[in-house]
């Protein structure tokens, strides 16, 4: 019995067919890339026919890799980027180019709703404490999907006038398999319009009173496991598949990653790097920090949340010195040739190159440290003027110093949405890391040594998302009763264990890491707003 489980990233797809029986095995996996288009007004676009393209192109040649017969594929399941803004027509053709997590155009739609009065946490009291008893969160991002719904009806009225539902990225790419307007419990949170008191789960009309939502905009909620609907004969010969497969719900890629890390139960911590990073741990009761930007998000268990801090630019640091660090200026990094002559076979990508050559450098480069905000920043505060910057560069800093620095920096950042996770729940001693990032057991025992955490990388860290998307669906299916069976399913591959005489180096550039962004707040507002 096979599934089918799409991750759906912010600049590709990965397709993923797995079967399902004593375990979830990875039977094929192909990649397809898209646009990101990025615009001088803060503005963060993508295509829905690209993301179209992508899935039905990896599906076709995940098929024929495997040499699996269509009939045999079950079910269809998404893990996907959240807080995206689909507003679609009745055809569920999108009125405008759908709108990224990353988008921040509707800082003044922000501003107008939240930004006059007596303020708490530099927001409206009145307003954030109504959301905060209704939800447990509040939209105080200027790049969370109400200020890009908000902007759209402000800046481009026809197109919402043509506005029938408000998806996100997989509830779109549902919409096209089965023709269903509907939307996962994690996904309706993620609006922060969902109501999450006992009881009373569902849209919240006093919510969308004080955002201005226009409540008939918002689809039918369901859960992760439940079936979205039946794939469409259109959808299925794009795809090269059967019609009438069941369409599962899914779920975005924080509270699935978490499912396909083995970290599902209460207490458990997970350590996300992609291009964007995060921290989350299980809890089962909602808890909420407004100063530190950390929220309860609705995961994929029934009455389980995922305590969840973020940061916008993880992996796309190490893409960003790649690229302008490693390629642009040199050829290919420091010795001038090309990495796939010369060594035999030693290094599958320039990832792997750059990963040995900084396990070389001394740890804490030499007091140079680099601040991960490449694209503003959440956790453990909210300002899209936040930068990236080395600091304390010397005659004595060279290239792999700062390539290291980056590496380091994402570490640090990561220690302190870790350190204020604990000021309110319980983490675990052990912390899965997964993503492309730990895709290198150099990042593993930098992540060991910075936090001071045991550190375990998964065997598959790329494909967890998928794993997740896998496993609801296969709950959904009845092949297995409850998601916490997964942990006993997902192989811990390496093991990290805190170096305390290397902590110490650390320790004190962290202590610099967190004042950088505070002496150099009205910096970055005066260079980039």
């Amino acid at each position: 019995m096979y599934i089918l489980a799409y991750d759906i990233g912010t600049t590709g797809v990965k397709t993923c067919l797995f079967s399902i029986d004593s375990s979830i095995g990875l039977k094929a996996s192909a990649t397809r890339g898209y646009k990101l288009y990025t615009m001088e007004n803060g503005g963060v676009e993508q295509d829905g026919d690209e993301w179209w393209d992508a899935m039905c192109q990896s599906t076709r040649e995940v098929m024929d890799k495997s040499g699996v017969a269509p009939d045999q594929v079950m079910g269809l399941s998404f893990c996907s980027q959240m807080q995206g803004m689909v507003l679609v027509d009745r055809d569920g053709i999108p009125v405008h180019r759908p709108m990224s997590y990353m988008d921040q155009r509707g800082s003044r739609e922000l501003e107008d709703c939240f930004g006059h009065g007596i303020k708490i946490a530099g927001a409206n009291a009145f307003k954030l404490l109504k959301s905060l008893r209704i939800c447990k969160a509040a939209s105080l991002s200027a790049k969370d999907p109400v200020w890009k719904y908000k902007w759209i009806e402000n800046n481009e009225p026809d197109n919402f006038a043509r506005a029938y539902k408000w998806l996100d990225v997989k509830e779109y790419l549902i919409c096209r398999c089965t023709g269903s307007f509907v939307m996962t419990e994690d996904s309706a949170f993620a609006t922060m319009l969902y109501d999450t008191r006992p009881g009373r789960e569902g849209w919240s009309s006093d919510l969308c009173s004080l955002y201005g939502v226009k409540k008939e905009h918002l689809p039918e909620i369901i859960s992760s496991s439940d079936v979205a609907g039946r794939l469409r004969k259109e959808a299925a010969d794009q795809l090269g598949l059967e019609e009438g497969i069941k369409v599962f719900g899914g779920g975005g890629d924080a509270p699935l990653t978490a499912v396909g890390a083995g970290a599902t139960e209460v207490g458990s911590t997970h350590i996300y790097t992609g291009t964007s990073g995060w921290v989350s741990t299980v809890v089962d009761t909602q808890k909420l920090d407004v100063n530190k930007m950390i929220a309860s998000i609705v995961g994929a268990q029934k009455g389980r949340f995922n305590y969840f801090a973020e940061m916008e630019t993880a992996g796309k640091c190490l893409e960003w010195v790649k690229n302008h660090l490693a390629l642009d200026e040199i050829g290919v990094f420091l010795e001038k040739k090309d990495i796939t002559c010369g060594y035999e076979g030693k290094y599958k990508s320039l990832y792997d190159y750059l990963m040995e050559t900084i396990e070389k450098a001394e740890p804490g480069c030499g007091g140079v440290i680099f601040t991960p905000w490449l694209h503003g920043n959440r956790c453990p505060f909210e300002d899209p003027a936040a930068a990236g910057m080395f600091f304390n560069i010397t005659l004595e800093t060279g290239k792999t110093e700062l390539i290291r620095a980056v590496v380091e920096g994402i570490c640090y950042h990561q220690r302190w949405m870790l350190e204020c996770e604990k000021e309110k729940v319980q983490i675990s001693q052990t912390v899965r890391f997964v993503g492309g990032g730990a895709l290198s057991d150099v990042t593993g025992q930098l992540l060991a040594d910075i936090t001071g955490h045991h550190i375990e990388i998964v065997e598959d860290p790329q494909n967890v998302g998928a794993i997740g998307a896998a496993a609801v669906a296969a709950l959904g299916l009845g092949l297995i009763s409850d998601l916490d069976q997964i942990r006993k399913l997902i192989k811990v591959r390496s093991s990290f264990t805190p170096d305390m005489e290397k902590k110490q180096i650390y320790d004190r550039n962290y202590q610099v890491f967190k004042r950088l962004y505070e002496t150099n707040m009205k910096n970055f507002r005066d260079m980039n707003i």
